[in-house]
């Protein structure tokens, strides 16, 4: 996973859907077992926000406006299954995303707005990544393996992560999603990619 440099007292900060048990234990050890060495430190998730760098003194903003995004939607459906690849522009293989798209998308904008505003390096593409930067045999092995793979549940809340010095994702706070409006229906605001950027982002 790309890391944002930091300096000083900065942090490294994401935000994400937390795959929920049994789920999460099932893909979790399946990215154990084809040797991908994220498996114990990046918790499986759909990204919402990349790794961004933060001030500390920025923080307490940051946190208020995840909870006003929050405020607005309510819960919605997700389902994953089956996998996917991005090869051959990244060495990725990923659960598949096939319910709750447009809800993931629609937080990802919204998220990626005041004190988090930044463009994006790729297009989103709402995934669970499964396997990173492994051999080939190993992406192969597990984009078989999860081939069946499928899981519903309803997203309830999104969470934020910290990233220590480990390299260790570790969850912060949850955000109930409270609103009323339909994530399915929201309307996504502009989004803006770097030029030349073709490959989703994952992590």
């Amino acid at each position: 996973m790309s890391l944002p440099e930091i300096s000083g007292e900065q942090l490294r900060i994401g935000v994400a859907v937390t795959v929920p048990q049994p789920f999460f234990a099932t893909l979790q050890a399946a990215r154990g077992r084809v040797g991908d060495p994220a498996a114990p430190s990046v918790p499986p998730h759909i990204t919402l926000l990349g790794p961004t760098a933060v001030e500390p003194g920025d923080l307490a903003a940051v946190e208020r406006h995840l909870q006003e995004v929050a405020s607005h939607y309510r819960p919605f459906v997700l389902r994953l299954r089956g996998t996917g690849t991005f090869r051959p522009v990244s060495p990725v293989v990923f659960v598949q995303v096939v319910e709750g798209i447009a809800g993931c998308e629609a937080l990802e904008c919204h998220i990626r707005t005041g004190p988090l505003e930044q463009g994006l390096r790729f297009n989103y593409h709402p995934h669970v990544t499964v396997a990173h930067e492994v051999a080939e045999a190993a992406l192969d092995r597990a984009f078989v393996e999860l081939s069946r793979f499928d899981a519903t549940f309803v997203v309830h809340a999104f969470h934020s992560y910290e990233c220590g010095d480990d390299e260790v994702w570790r969850p912060v706070r949850d955000f109930p999603l409270t609103g009323g409006t339909d994530l399915a229906a929201a309307r996504l605001p502009g989004i803006r990619v770097a030029p030349g950027a073709g490959a989703p982002h994952s992590s």
